[in-house]
């Protein structure tokens, strides 16, 4: 390279290499972003799980034991923060609701069992028991089904349904003029009217909660007007009437003094059910049974109905089957953390890996500052190279050195943060050792030049000059 060095090309400027900061900054902030979007996935999810459902209660009359409980049952509800509503629907009687709930107009309603069960009805809870109390005449006790055959027979209940029953429970069914003397009994008739008209038995078909607070057994017990006998072979009625369950009047239920009965007997009753759609979500009908078996109080009525709430028959041989979401609640009461929140445990590790992915390919395709190839950083090596011709000092080529190790040392940072890639480093080292050399070269001529204008300078000053030569020729022919 000539020693002649013209007027510097403008040095240029350093080309910044991306810092590490800036792919730490965009991982933080996805990451960031990617728990933030999950919690709002996770939040949005469980508002949607929870999102307010309302669903329609058939109930009979407007102010009967069914439409009040349905009324307690919505308030209930409302006081509890449920995402459950109800809508009550009165109908003329429990009949008709049990119509529209079979027409699927209706989600909810209550049912006797010996109702005609629409197909698609499912247990969720027993609300009420009605017992079957058979009474004879004060020491006239009736032993067997076949000598109560016999009797002329008035059933007090609240349905004509239940005279169809008796009539059934005894097998007289089949013989009209047997069946006649199965009737109902006349509105209001005390059991001292109804045996001084001849019926030699009375079947009493009442709410057991009712029976309960009857103090009217008390006071015709204390006149020896009575006596309450056990339906001989219930357990097998029961299996032969699936409608009916076997029940059991303990000992001084009726009455306390005298003690009514004086032991336990075996009888035969009808229970009153809360039914759900089975078309409805298991976590529907598991959110509601829970709501109304933890508020048993809040939903008994003043007259005694559903003041024993009781679990439906979860057996797959009940009469009516259990729903799955009752099912769920009532055999497995006590859920763990896990088992509680696992449906939003899935949907947020969903929505993690679902956008974790998307931030991570964004990042890796469009917004991450890949690692500079080591070969691309050649051309600054050149550059400098370029320019050492053209230093005219030991200056200047100190500041080119400079350069030339800040590069190497910003090569050797990046390739330690993953900022610089190794590709083409064998490129950079060659250009590196090329361009340090050729700075060696160029120094050493640089001094070496210096030297030489050194050493003429010191000749030039020993040396006479040419005036001072015709100064003394002039002087020496004077002479």
């Amino acid at each position: 390279m000539s020693a002649r060095a013209p007027t510097p090309h403008p040095r240029t400027p350093h080309r910044r290499l991306p810092v590490v900061k800036n792919n730490r900054s965009q991982i933080l902030l996805f990451s960031i972003l990617t728990l933030l979007l999950t919690a709002a996935t996770v939040w949005g999810g469980r508002t949607w799980l929870r999102h307010s459902e309302t669903l329609v209660f058939a109930v009979g009359e407007a102010h009967g034991p069914e439409a009040r409980f349905a009324a307690r049952l919505a308030a209930v509800l409302k006081n509890n923060s449920s995402r459950l509503l109800l809508k009550i629907v009165p109908n003329g009687d429990n009949a008709k609701a049990l119509q529209q709930f079979d027409r699927g107009q209706a989600n909810l309603a209550v049912l006797r069992t010996d109702a005609r069960i629409p197909p698609r009805a499912r247990a969720l809870a027993v609300l009420e028991h009605d017992v079957f109390l058979l009474i004879s005449p004060g020491g006239k006790k009736i032993k067997t089904i076949a000598e109560l055959k016999k009797k002329r027979i008035a059933v007090q209940a609240d349905s004509d349904s239940s005279v169809a029953l008796v009539r059934n429970i005894i097998g007289l069914s089949d013989n009209p003029d047997a069946a006649a003397r199965v009737q109902m009994a006349p509105p209001a008739a005390s059991f001292d009217q109804l045996f001084a008209s001849g019926y030699g038995a009375v079947v009493k078909v009442a709410h057991a909660s009712r029976i309960v607070k009857d103090r009217s057994y008390e006071q015709f017990a204390r006149r020896g007007g009575f006596t309450l006998n056990a339906i001989d072979s219930a357990k097998a009625i029961a299996r032969k009437y699936p409608a009916l369950s076997e029940e059991t009047v303990a000992a001084g239920l009726l009455s306390a003094s005298p003690a009514v009965p004086e032991e336990d007997l075996d009888t035969v009753g009808l229970q009153w059910l809360l039914v759900a759609q089975s078309k409805l979500s298991t976590t529907t009908v598991s959110d509601l049974a829970r709501i109304i078996y933890e508020n048993k109080a809040d939903l008994a009525l003043d007259s005694g109905f559903a003041s024993r709430i009781e679990p439906a028959a979860t057996d797959k041989d009940a009469f009516i089957v259990a729903h799955p979401g009752a099912t769920q609640y009532i055999n497995d009461d006590i859920k763990s953390f896990l088992e509680r929140y696992s449906d939003l445990m899935y949907v947020g590790l969903a929505a993690l890996s679902i956008i974790g992915s998307i931030f991570a390919a964004i990042y890796a395709k469009i917004t991450r500052v890949a690692p500079e190839k080591a070969s691309g950083l050649a051309t600054a090596i050149l550059d400098i190279g370029e320019r050492v011709e053209y230093a005219t000092s030991l200056d200047a080529l100190d500041e080119l050195q400079d350069e030339l190790e800040t590069t190497l040392r910003r090569v050797v940072i990046g390739l330690r943060d993953g900022t610089l890639s190794s590709d083409g480093l064998d490129t950079f080292k060659l250009g590196y050792e090329f361009v340090r050399d050729e700075i060696g070269m160029r120094r050493d001529h640089l001094k070496r030049h210096a030297a030489k204008e050194i050493a003429v300078k010191d000749v030039a000053a020993n040396e006479p000059s040419r005036d001072d030569k015709v100064v003394a020729v002039k002087a020496a022919h004077s002479a």
